[in-house]
């Protein structure tokens, strides 16, 4: 019994080093493949009750094997804006792309993945993995997504080839009016002024702002009318307003107050003007009581100091970029940008209970825990790379290492069988 338990011991000892083995290979096979984690063989002594007081029986070893996914590579950079990784703990979410059109998809993490769009447009690797994200509203805001379930990603499309328009929804005015033109004996002439904006499909409008003075018989009476017309709403006024300004040594030259005649009402929290053009609502800011910023009234010729506006004619998509924050924006020709998704960071309780699947993806198991969906670079995870790849985490010095001490110990080993061999062949000619 004892002879022969030593001969197990030395097969096992010979199928958990030929397994640790089969490891070290894997590694060194993949020292250059990005997102690579290291799998590594455990060994754990078995214990057998020997046959009687004052026996021993050898057990021999066991190997288990595991996945070490939460040890990560260094981050490279590269020259596509696409090419992805993550600043520390996170992974990113994919699917197959033979899924995409498919109503329930299966999730997928990655560490890193180099990402291209397809002849559809869908984000891919060269391997078919999708990445996923959350689809932002047609104005780049985010809708509300739920954070433990996969339900709310989609495949990322990206609209190439197609003109997009960016309609002009804000727009700020900075202009000085002149303090003269309110003093008794002034022309009264009014001045105009006007500024270019864009509509829903991309056309170019206009609003034409003229300011009139109020010229008082004595003194300054600091007071001016605006009227607003629409070119999109074939010239008519589309807002009239009267304004005083404040002559005080400490808020001299700004806003004092702002008179509804017709149109949108004012604001005086924001210092906006609701206006509504023929090309849809727009809100105008001229600044807040007692602000500074927006219109003013200075001993100075009339000046527009900063007018400031979103929006753009139409525009072709030029390049896609994305941030730490994981937000996919589309960059456009004519200068503008918008996001067109948010890509989350999926965290898990135990990443090295993950199951490996093909191309350096995995899967949740029970052994991983339950997924949570992050924003990029909140709780625990860490921010989203562009432009970088994450390499694979093999030491190659050191798996060399481990394979010099491996070869030793399965010859060891299989010279443990040897002796048993030779004395089981001195047993057998006891009886010459």
């Amino acid at each position: 019994m004892t002879i022969s338990s030593s001969m197990n011991a030395g097969v096992a000892g010979l199928n958990a080093n030929a397994t640790r083995l089969a490891t070290i290979a894997d590694n060194i096979a993949n020292s250059a493949t990005y997102g690579y984690k290291r799998s590594v063989a455990e060994f754990a002594a078995l214990v057998i009750d020997g046959p009687g007081p004052g026996a021993f029986a050898a057990g021999g070893v066991r190997a288990s094997t595991s996945r070490m996914v939460d040890q990560r590579g260094s981050l490279v950079s590269s020259a596509n804006p696409t090419d992805l990784a993550i600043e520390g703990r996170g992974f990113l979410p994919v699917t197959a792309l033979t899924a995409v059109d498919a109503e329930l998809r299966p999730l997928s993490l990655v560490t890193t993945g180099s990402f291209r769009p397809d002849a559809n447009g869908i984000l891919r690797t060269e391997t078919g993995q999708v990445l996923m994200g959350w689809p932002a509203n047609a104005d780049g805001s985010m809708g509300l997504f739920p954070r433990e379930a996969a339900s709310g990603l989609q495949p990322i499309r990206i609209p190439t080839n197609q003109l997009v328009g960016n309609p002009t929804t804000r727009m700020a005015l900075g202009v000085n009016l002149p303090a003269s033109a309110t003093a008794a004996g002034a022309d009264g002439t009014p001045i105009d002024m006007s500024v270019e904006y864009f509509g829903n499909l991309g056309e170019a409008e206009r609003l034409t702002f003229t300011f009139t003075p109020t010229v008082p018989g004595i003194g300054s009476s600091n007071a001016w009318t605006v009227e607003i017309r629409d070119s999109a709403s074939g010239g008519a006024v589309i807002g009239e307003y009267e304004l005083t300004f404040d002559s005080s040594a400490a808020s001299g030259g700004t806003l004092a107050s702002v008179t509804v005649v017709s149109g949108g009402a004012y604001n005086p929290a924001t210092g906006e003007i609701a206006l509504t053009t023929g090309a849809g609502p727009l809100a105008l800011s001229v600044g807040t009581i007692g602000g500074r910023g927006g219109l003013s009234q200075f001993a100075a010729a009339f000046q527009p100091t900063a007018i400031t506006k979103n929006g753009s004619p139409v525009a072709n998509l030029s390049s896609i970029e994305v941030d730490a924050q994981g937000n996919l924006n589309a960059i456009y020709d004519t200068g503008f940008s918008r996001r067109l998704y948010q890509i989350p960071v999926v965290d898990v309780a135990n990443p090295n209970g993950l199951a490996a699947e093909n191309g350096q993806a995995f899967r949740v198991t029970n052994e991983s825990g339950a997924f949570l969906l992050w924003d990029a670079g909140t709780g625990p995870t860490g921010r989203i790379q562009g432009y970088s790849r994450e390499e694979s985490a093999t030491d190659v010095a050191g798996e060399l290492t481990r394979l010099i001490q491996t070869q030793r110990a399965y010859s060891s080993n299989a010279k443990v069988i040897q002796t048993v061999d030779e004395m089981l062949q001195e047993t057998t000619n006891i009886k010459r």
